[in-house]
């Protein structure tokens, strides 16, 4: 109901007020397990995937946005579950190896799940190097990865702020990639690190971006 209400509701309201640039949306199987793999510029990015998409995608958000008190609490939560994502703790030990078996749940259901490989949002523009996650999703679930570039998101709601500007957007969604029949019997950790490649290459095609060439880092805590 409350993705029903998102998707009818919201989701076109948004789309009249910033009336994003949308590309390739046809490049999205309509059925099956698929991996949107993205660049990410801003927190809008997990809203403007799903808004734009023409399927439900599930993403993985930190479980402190399900968890408020009052009101404000229960909109946060009937928000984010509307939106089509999925509380996860990442705070402890197993946070990564859970997430990824709750990607793996999303995915060998038939659903779509959306990753930035690059792990956290770029400060600086530059598209950083891709961890491994989609890599061995797309491996291991035997199913296609759709990169994706977003460009203009970081000027609708720059990092670090909470206010949402009226900004041109764009999202490019890229031709499907398949990875399983062409690495097997390839070493695990080398076909990975391969696939990722290959993805993030995609994605800076899509993006425009200039490629950093090292991992991003989450910014040190205050």
């Amino acid at each position: 109901m409350l993705y029903f209400v998102m998707r009818t509701v919201v989701a076109p309201t948004m789309r009249a007020l910033w009336r994003p640039t949308v590309q390739g949306r046809e490049n999205i199987p309509r059925t099956g397990g698929v991996i949107l793999a993205s660049n990410h510029r801003s927190f809008i990015d997990s809203f403007l995937i799903p808004m734009t998409a023409p399927r439900p995608v599930y993403f993985l958000a930190k479980s402190d946005y399900f968890t408020g008190n009052g009101v404000k609490g229960a909109l946060n939560r009937a928000w984010f579950t509307g939106m089509g994502m999925i509380p996860v703790e990442r705070d402890d030990s197993r946070a990564a190896v859970d997430s990824l078996d709750t990607a793996l749940e999303v995915l060998r259901r038939g659903d779509a799940f959306g990753i930035y490989p690059e792990g956290t949002r770029s400060r600086d523009g530059r598209l950083y190097r891709g961890r491994t996650g989609a890599a061995y999703l797309a491996l291991t679930a035997k199913v296609p990865v759709v990169p994706v570039g977003l460009q203009g998101t970081q000027n609708v709601q720059p990092v670090g702020e909470s206010r949402l500007h009226l900004a041109p957007m764009t999202i490019r969604f890229g031709p499907p990639m398949e990875f399983a029949d062409r690495f097997a019997g390839v070493p695990a950790g080398k076909a990975r690190r391969q696939v990722t490649d290959e993805i993030m290459a995609a994605i800076a095609a899509l993006s425009g971006q200039e490629e950093a060439g090292v991992y991003n880092e989450h910014p040190p805590s205050t």
